[in-house]
């Protein structure tokens, strides 16, 4: 059995996907109930309450973890209680570049380390599908705002991350491993606005924001030295943010996918 939490998100519910059709037994951990293949087990628990989660881990031999609550020992020690023998934890690649900031799953990493269990580590680049915040402009309007136009970042596609989660919880291997996940070249915010309008069929414009502007609207939902992190990231990217990572065709055998696929795939999304 293998546990899934945040099985309703953008990685987590390709995760499920792909474990389903591979025959794994599977139980997907949300906060909330969310559309999930059928004759998937489905709890509901907050790992801000690790408590709420301990159901779900019994009889499982692996666990999928993302960054989320403030105790991620509580929650390692219920799995290690429960009989989890490996663990993959979701964490971000500001992480390993910008420590200071991205402390929060810096912690998770640590704890993960520390746990006695199998674990592997998989920090993300952005997200593809972190495009969804243009959705309703670009529904409306057909526009598209971010600051920093014309500087790329390697964003993978999330559909990426659950096929590497996958192997990696599937495979021998990769104890003790920490892998950098990115897409196969930078793509700038507007080449990325460009790309989901020519997946529309439709041009979609593109606004340049400026710093404060999206500082603003950033602080509205994440803390301010996160906000000032990303903005780093985003218009001042370190050369290992910049740089593609080998980690998606070392252990997929295949170069990760473009965001202009992302985009095909999500238009919908977009109409």
């Amino acid at each position: 059995m293998i546990v899934v939490t945040g099985a309703t998100g953008n990685v987590g519910r390709e995760l499920i996907r792909i474990l389903a059709d591979g025959g794994d037994a599977v139980t997907a951990v949300s906060r909330r109930p969310g559309l999930l293949p059928e004759g998937i087990r489905h709890h509901l628990g907050d790992l801000a309450e690790p408590q709420s989660i301990a159901p779900a881990l019994d009889g499982a031999g692996a666990l999928f973890l993302l960054v989320a609550g403030e105790d991620p020992q509580s929650i390692l020690e219920r799995a290690a209680a429960a009989g989890i023998r490996r663990v993959v934890l979701l964490s971000s690649q500001g992480a390993g570049t910008r420590p200071e900031v991205y402390a929060h799953p810096a912690r998770f990493e640590d704890a993960v380390r520390r746990s006695g269990l199998e674990w592997t580590v998989l920090r993300s680049g952005g997200l593809g599908s972190n495009a969804y915040a243009w959705a309703e402009s670009i529904r409306t309007t057909r526009t598209a705002a971010a600051p920093f136009a014309d500087v790329g970042l390697p964003v993978v596609d999330p559909a990426d991350v659950a096929e590497v989660a996958a192997a990696v919880l599937r495979e021998p291997g990769h104890a003790g491993r920490t892998y950098e996940l990115t897409g196969p070249a930078p793509v700038t915010p507007r080449e990325r606005a460009g790309a989901i309008g020519a997946a529309l069929g439709e041009p979609v414009r593109f606004v340049e924001q400026t710093r404060e502007e999206a500082r603003a609207q950033m602080l509205a939902f994440m803390p301010e030295p996160v906000v000032e992190g990303t903005l780093g990231i985003l218009g001042e990217p370190l050369p290992a943010e910049r740089e593609p990572s080998p980690a998606v065709r070392q252990i997929l055998g295949r170069a990760p996918r473009p965001f202009a696929d992302w985009a095909a795939r999500s238009a919908p999304a977009f109409r």
